[in-house]
Order: structure tokens, then sequence, then C-alpha cells
């Protein structure tokens, strides 16, 4: 398969629904919320085969034909991992990742792993709705909110990236190459050292943080012609703590997004327990960007497939909306 980048193209698996009536869905919805008891099968089949844009125009239409808020409603009527699944399901994307980052940083500890995930992977447009949406919904910026979160060398990995600034254009080779040397200074296996580790760290952040996709593969290519290692390997050995899980996932990242994101499905699906928080924030947020991609990838590297995985791992209505999501067998 085509890595991404390469001609290869993007596709989600959820779509928009082709004989869409908004008000009718509504009215589907209100009468699966009646009276005691809700029909869940029919609430998680409507909101799991319409597309985003469209559960929006539903939230509208609800509210006009019954003055009520479809989203308190729902969340009246189902509750636990399901609930998790359908109201992410229910919001714009910007403000479902920024919730997800105000959770990441609420209560005691941080989830990194969470702030990572995100702001490692979503491409400037899509950092800058974010950030939008964070104000908007929080009162407050999300540069503030990581600044009084995390510390350190962390921090300022995570606030870079959150500036949504990564240059869009090609590859410049010969700043790939110095760009490269950088790396092999910063990782220790190169033989010269130009500077002290603090200005190196910041020019390698940079390097990561800012540089488009296309030239960071070319970067990393040098990389290994340079040193005969490859960048991922090397950062995961020189480096530790956060700002390694960082780097890693940017480069990850950048090899191929969908692989990224089929390693943590496999991941929060292993051994004994589920990480039920972090499945679904993917299938969600992927669900209309690349979730097809990350299907293929996942059978490719696991030799089972992701609906497989899931059934294997989840139950009931959570595992019913989850599979609607993924949509198929492979």
């Amino acid at each position: 398969m085509a890595k991404p980048g390469q001609g290869a193209k993007y596709r989600g698996s959820v779509h928009d629904f082709p004989d869409f009536n908004p008000s009718q869905d509504a009215e589907a919805l209100y009468t699966a919320m009646k009276g005691f008891g809700s029909d869940k099968e029919a609430i998680l089949e409507l909101i799991t085969s319409r597309s985003n844009r469209q559960r929006q125009e539903i939230i509208q239409s609800y509210k006009s034909l019954y003055g009520k808020d479809l989203m308190a409603d729902l969340k009246s009527e189902i509750s636990g991992d399901l609930a998790r699944l359908i109201l992410g399901l229910m919001m714009p994307p910007a403000h479902y990742d920024a919730k997800q980052l105000k959770k990441a940083m609420e209560g005691a500890g941080t989830d990194e792993k969470a702030l990572i995930e995100i702001l490692a992977t979503r491409t400037n447009a899509e950092i800058r709705a974010i950030n939008e949406a964070y104000k908007e919904d929080y009162h407050k910026s999300l540069e503030d909110a990581l600044s009084s979160d995390t510390s350190g060398h962390f921090r300022r990995i995570l606030i870079s990236l959150a500036t949504g600034n990564r240059d869009e254009g090609g590859e410049d080779r010969d700043q790939a190459r110095d760009d490269a040397k950088v790396a092999a200074e910063i990782l220790e296996i190169a033989d010269t050292s130009s500077g002290d580790k603090t200005s190196l760290e910041t020019r390698f952040m940079t390097i990561l943080c800012t540089r488009s996709y296309q030239h960071l593969r070319r970067v990393f290519q040098e990389f290994v012609k340079m040193t005969n290692y490859d960048v991922e390997h090397t950062i995961k050995k020189e480096m530790s703590g956060d700002v390694r899980d960082a780097f890693v996932a940017i480069v990850q990242s950048v090899k191929n997004k969908p692989l990224f994101f089929a390693d943590k499905l496999y991941k929060s699906m292993k051994g004994a327990g589920t990480d039920e928080k972090t499945l679904t924030r993917i299938i969600v947020s992927r669900s209309e960007i690349d979730l097809l991609n990350i299907r293929r990838e996942f059978i490719e590297k696991y030799d089972k497939s992701l609906h497989q995985a899931i059934e294997g791992d989840t139950s009931g209505d959570f595992m019913k909306a989850l599979l609607a999501v993924c949509g198929g067998e492979d």
C-alpha cells in the first residue's frame, strides 16, 4: 500500500447518509427516548450512520421541534462507555478534541499520552480549530492550560505543537542534511558537537515541531544515510519520559499516521483490561478522516481485523456502536 503522502488517499469509515432528513431523524430519536426505558439500538444505529455534519443538523431540528437539548436528553438515557462514544460522535470534531485535551489536564494527574496523541497528529487547520473551540468552551486559551499543567521541555514541545504552525511546503535537501546532523548530534551518535545541549535540544524540537511532513521524511532518510540508524529507534534508546514519547509520536505520525493509530488501538485492547477511553477517542476522532486506512494497517500488522479485536474485547451496545462506526469486517 502506498504510504499516505505518496499519493495514497486517506479515507474515513463514516460518510454522509444519502437520503438525509434531519427532522425525521430528530423525531426518531425523540420516539426512541420517550417513555420508560429507551430503545438504545435505535439510537446508536441512527447516530453511527450519520456524518458529523448531519448530526449537527439533527441537534438543531430536535431543538426546534421539541424545544429540548438533544445532548442533554441523550445523557439522561445512556451512560458509561456507550454514552462517552455516542456523545463524542455528536460533538463537532474540534470541540471533541478540545474536550479530550481538557479532560487530559483535569484532576490530580495529567494524561500525557492523550495530550501527545492529539497534538502530535492534528493538521494545522485542525489545531487552529481546536484552539478556537477550547477558548469558546472553557474561556481560557489552550496554551495557558498546557502551560499550567505541564513543565520543562515537554511543555515547550506541546505548546509549539499547539500553535498549529507547521510548515506545509515540500522538502529542502540542504536543510534536511543540516536537520539530520542536528538530530545525530542530539541523539549522541555524531562525532562532532556544535554548541551546548540545551540549544541543540531546542533546535531538534524546532525541526520536529515545525518542519513539514514531506521535509521530515527526507530528514529521516538523511539521518539513516548519515548514521545507519533509524531516527525513531534512536530516540527511544537515547531519550526518556514524556519528551521521548512526544518525539516518537511525531516521528511515527510523519512516517505513517494511520499505523500510529492502529498501534494505539491495539495497545488499548491488549492484555487484561481495555482502555475504553483511548479506544473511544481514536474511533470517534478518526471516523471521518482515516479509519479505513487505520483498519488496513491494523490487519496488516496484527493479523486480525480491528473488527475482530473490538468484538473480542468489548461487549453489549458499546461493542455494537464501535463496530457500526468502524464499518465492516476486513
